[in-house]
């Protein structure tokens, strides 16, 4: 029989909210992009496009562009059926705010984005044996930009946009996993880390789909909610809710420590069941 210690976890992380701070960013891209095509008329403010990505669906930020560009008109009395949004136009002006409108250098939003990570704590991990990849919604453009360019990783494990149908469906996390294993046996308990209710869906559907593994949400609080305390709070519950097991304030706080108690504690749920 094997024994339990040998049992490494892995850990896969989302990008958005987690790695990076996107508040000043994706967010303020996605605000402008809505107020362009209401002719200056609504700009979400940051609480709405969180209630609109409480509903689990919107990960895509130009399909939630797109969507609160909808649900502006038909407040106005004009159903959707009746414009004439061309969804191809609204990703172009959003990337003219997020990368710049310059394709070969980048000198949009992005560029200014904090990073909520230092690679040394990807290198802790590394030195306790725990595996760690990337599996996120953003173009792949933007996240080797983010793990290559600015943390300086060398050819990361990653699933972005282009690779796997969106979140919750979590195709790109079984990618993210199949490259981490190398085809081993799959013993490992495994973590995702995010920040969003399709964070924690995306968990939720794995463990549907392979509940012969342990599976573990962690989420994580993006820094544009923890202004005030009351507006974390009620963050912290909406990822409960959608079926976090823990939930921590920055990243760096899931040490391998953490992780070993985490996984131990679920297994423990898993076997007394």
């Amino acid at each position: 029989m094997m024994k339990e210690s040998s049992k490494k976890a892995i850990v896969v992380f989302d990008i958005d909210g987690v790695i990076r701070d996107v508040g000043s960013s994706y967010r303020r891209a996605l605000a402008d992009t809505v107020e362009h095509f209401t002719n200056k008329a609504y700009r979400p403010t940051s609480l709405e496009i969180d209630q609109l990505k409480s509903e689990g669906i919107w990960n895509n930020d130009w399909e939630a562009s797109q969507e609160l560009i909808y649900r502006y008109f038909a407040s106005q009395g004009t159903p959707r059926e009746q414009l004439q949004l061309n969804y191809e136009t609204i990703v172009t002006f959003f990337q003219s705010r997020y990368r710049g409108t310059d394709p070969e250098n980048w000198t949009g939003y992005i560029c200014d984005e904090p990073l909520l990570l230092k690679p040394s704590y990807l290198e802790q991990l590394t030195q306790a044996d725990i595996a760690w990849g990337f599996f996120s919604g953003a173009t792949r453009g933007s996240a080797t930009y983010v793990l290559e360019k600015r943390l300086g990783l060398q050819s990361p494990v990653l699933i972005a946009m282009e690779d796997a149908p969106g979140k919750p469906d979590p195709t790109g996390l079984f990618a993210t996993l199949k490259q981490l294993e190398n085809n081993s046996e799959e013993t490992s308990s495994i973590i995702y880390v995010g920040d969003t209710v399709a964070d924690m869906y995306t968990v939720g559907k794995a463990k549907e789909l392979q509940p012969h593994r342990t599976w573990i949400g962690v989420g994580i609080l993006p820094p544009h909610v923890q202004e005030t305390t009351e507006r974390a709070e009620a963050y912290t519950q909406t990822l409960i809710k959608a079926g976090a097991t823990i939930v921590l304030s920055n990243v760096e706080q899931l040490i391998p420590g953490k992780i070993a108690e985490l996984v131990k504690s679920q297994e423990s749920i898993v076997n007394s069941h």
